[in-house]
């Protein structure tokens, strides 16, 4: 049994259009997660600043 040819062409717009959305669904899985990671970047950041102050406060005192 033979496909038509728009059946194959048909086929093959559906193959296109599913890689495409697998291809968004996976960028805006990668998003997510560097965004999540940039959060992290930034939490750590901000302890590490917290940190820096801490030890200039406790080193002026003890001068």
């Amino acid at each position: 049994m033979a496909m038509s040819t728009s059946s194959v062409s048909e086929t093959e717009s559906r193959t296109i259009l599913a890689n495409k959305l697998n291809k968004c669904f996976y960028q805006a899985e990668q998003l997510d997660k560097f965004m999540v990671l940039q959060a992290e970047v930034d939490r750590l950041l901000q302890q590490l600043q917290n940190l820096k102050t801490q030890r200039q406060v406790t080193t002026h005192k003890e001068e």
